[in-house]
């Protein structure tokens, strides 16, 4: 496995791990007020839906791979996703935006489905785990669009993920309130906004410096930057 696979491995296992927390916040919520059954039924029709999804698109992927114009888009994509994700977590590092609270989140699903229907419950369930889902399948779309390798490596990332939150899940039989989601999205933003720059570069025909070490040093001025407005933000909050 190429450096490039591996470092986009990596990448989508923290971006699709921070979306399979919340989908399992969620799915505990109703498990706990509602019973497992329905809770996991849910889930499990919602993975049903994905899996057709992706199973329809999936012939069409290598034959997009090699497309100039594709890397402008799902480059565009990434940076969009990544830039996103990067503002939250520098404003929550500053101090700007309130840390995101999976107890909390827990809380307020559980309160919600509590006042509702069986259901309700179920949909409740249904809907949070496809609309995380549809978010892990867009980001390995944006991560793996490049070759059949990179597709392999995002796909496998994002599954090790995926299996790695479901079994601590099944460990904690609680919502993951312990897991530092707030600095993972830190990381996750800056991966993979230097990812979306990489790929619109290529698209619109930049030739990196170095090839796929690009990325390294691309993600480098990138967290430099987040960096350091991070530290403007939190100066700027401080008392004087």
């Amino acid at each position: 496995m190429t450096a490039h696979a591996l470092a986009l491995g990596i990448t989508a296992f923290l971006a699709c791990a921070v979306e399979a927390i919340e989908a399992l916040t969620i799915v505990v919520a109703v498990g706990v007020t509602r019973g497992w059954g329905r809770a996991l039924t849910a889930a499990f029709c919602a993975i049903v839906v994905l899996a057709a999804v992706v199973a329809l698109a999936g012939p069409r992927l290598p034959e997009l791979a090699d497309l100039r114009f594709v890397r402008l888009i799902v480059g565009l994509i990434a940076f969009y996703l990544g830039v996103t994700w990067l503002r939250k977590a520098i404003l929550r590092a500053a101090g700007r935006k309130a840390l995101r609270d999976e107890h909390a989140a827990f809380e307020r699903g559980r309160a919600k489905v509590a006042a509702g229907d069986d259901a309700a419950a179920f949909a409740t369930a249904f809907s949070g785990v496809l609309t995380e889902g549809i978010e892990v399948v867009a980001i390995v779309l944006a991560l793996g669009s490049g070759t059949t390798q990179t597709l392999a490596a995002a796909t496998g990332g994002a599954l090790i993920a995926i299996v790695a939150v479901a079994l601590l899940g099944v460990a904690v039989r609680g919502p993951l309130e312990r897991v530092p989601e707030n600095a993972l999205k830190y990381v996750v933003g800056v991966m993979v906004t230097a990812f979306g720059i990489f790929w619109t570069g290529e698209g619109l025909g930049v030739s990196w410096p170095a090839d796929d070490v690009a990325l390294f040093y691309l993600a480098a001025i990138v967290l430099a930057a987040a960096g350091t407005t991070t530290g403007a933000l939190r100066t700027r909050t401080a008392p004087s």
